[in-house]
């Protein structure tokens, strides 16, 4: 009979936002793909400092601590109680970084009174995230700066998968949660697509990054954690025109 831990370990991602289940257990044994996060980001904001940030659907906060180093001010907007809770423990010697119960599509700030938004590991829950970009153009300032990373349906191993039958990857968002009951919407975007909502909301793509290169759990075990960076490192950007990895990040700005 498995014990509660190894439940968790094995709960799929579609899970992770369920009433009963602590975000931060998913990460455990994830540490090459949350270090390859933080490089992308860096990447991203290196050189910036901006006054005001918000991290949307955030969570507990896990790249609130990192995104201090580019903000005098950071807001965690998140729409779990129950993660906000853990923030508190989390973020509890990082007062910069302040917490708030908000939902993606209505963040309730004034129009124009953000200089940067972070939105990471968010859009596999919206299968239509039209009306949460339109909220961060609201909020953000002209010229403002948007970092998004999504879930990459187009990636090089899907479409080798659709091109043994004959088919291309779809421009739809696909539902790949193995839940069918499930109330959480779960699925993977088509980076053209996404570009293509962001451009409606107004924004401009500045820079892109080919994210989590390497995210396979036979590589972790022969390669480590160390080696597995070090060549994400030169993968993401030279991958990012072709959409490679299993996360696409992109820089945005506000027109």
């Amino acid at each position: 009979m498995a014990t509660p831990k190894t439940k968790k370990a094995t709960r799929r991602a579609d899970q992770y936002d369920a009433p009963k289940y602590n975000y931060q257990d998913y990460w455990t044994g994830r540490e090459y793909e949350h270090a390859a996060e933080e490089m992308a980001l860096k990447r991203l904001l290196k050189g910036q400092h901006f006054g005001r940030a918000v991290d949307v659907g955030g969570g507990y906060g896990r790249l609130c601590k990192f995104l201090t180093n580019f903000a005098g001010r950071v807001t965690l907007a998140a729409p779990s109680q129950q993660q906000l809770d853990i923030a508190k423990i989390y973020l509890k010697d990082t007062p910069q970084v302040e917490q708030k119960l908000l939902q993606a599509a209505d963040l309730q700030m004034k129009a124009g009174s953000v200089d940067l938004v972070l939105v990471v590991r968010v859009l596999h829950h919206l299968p239509d995230p039209a009306p949460e970009f339109k909220e961060i153009t609201r909020v953000l300032k002209p010229g403002g700066t948007f970092i998004l990373e999504f879930a990459n349906d187009a990636h090089f191993l899907n479409r080798v998968r659709y091109g043994f039958k004959g088919k291309k990857v779809p421009k739809k968002p696909v539902d790949i949660s193995t839940k069918k009951d499930s109330k959480i919407p779960f699925v993977n975007h088509h980076p053209k697509t996404i570009i293509q909502l962001l451009h409606d909301a107004g924004f401009e793509v500045e820079t892109a990054l080919s994210g989590s290169n390497l995210r396979s759990p036979r590589l972790k075990k022969v390669l480590g954690k160390n080696i597995l960076l070090g060549l994400e490192k030169v993968l993401q950007p030279m991958l990012a025109p072709l959409y490679f990895g299993p996360s696409v990040w992109l820089r945005l700005r506000k027109k």
